[in-house]
């Protein structure tokens, strides 16, 4: 017969704060001659990477703590018409063909795009849309149930106003959020416009 332990704390994923979170994306793997992208902390330390040995927009990349560990495998599906369509593995499990994908992205092909939404995010049973910002990259991911903002990505400027660069975004992610999908989703986006 099992035991129950009604006192045992749950364990809270170490990628969700009480807080507003603020990132640095630079498009750009730390690792020689390859495609990706380093993510920073408010406070300056590195928290997610990617690092793409294949060819620029793979169709797979893996999301990667500090260490290494994989997070998040995201896999492009094959023959999809009418933009693509995505599907995110957690944890990147060895069993990916027979496991069901945590998340998916199906992007909106350029013809039918209505107003500003560029893809359809599905996890579990939330549903979700990255939405284009005027400027260059800029957007957010929001919650198609009350339209609130999930999370916000612009480029980033210095402390004097000053744009970083093309391939350098700030990124806002609202409190409670699990910072390691939000960037999961992030890397999708990243591989829609190749900039990965």
């Amino acid at each position: 017969m099992a035991k129950v332990h009604p006192h045992q704390a749950l364990s809270l994923s170490p990628y969700l704060t009480r807080e507003r979170e603020t990132f640095t994306i630079w498009m750009k793997s730390l690792v020689y001659h390859t495609n990706g992208c380093t993510v920073y902390n408010s406070n300056g330390q590195i928290v997610f990477r990617v690092d793409n040995y294949e060819k620029k927009c793979s169709n797979e990349v893996h999301l990667m703590d500090l260490q290494g560990k994989v997070l998040y495998t995201i896999r492009k599906k094959k023959l999809q018409a009418f933009g693509g369509s995505w599907d995110g593995y957690k944890r990147g499990g060895s069993n990916m063909n027979k496991e069901k994908p945590w998340f998916q992205v199906k992007r909106h092909c350029k013809m039918l795009i209505m107003g500003d939404m560029a893809c359809q995010i599905t996890v579990g049973c939330d549903k979700y849309r990255i939405v284009r910002l005027a400027g260059k990259g800029g957007f957010r991911i929001v919650n198609n149930l009350d339209g609130k903002i999930i999370a916000e990505a612009k480029q980033k400027l210095s402390t004097s106003g000053v744009v970083l660069g093309d391939d350098v975004f700030s990124l806002e992610v609202e409190p409670h959020k699990d910072h390691s999908l939000i960037m999961a989703l992030v890397m999708v986006y990243g591989l829609i416009r190749r900039k990965m």
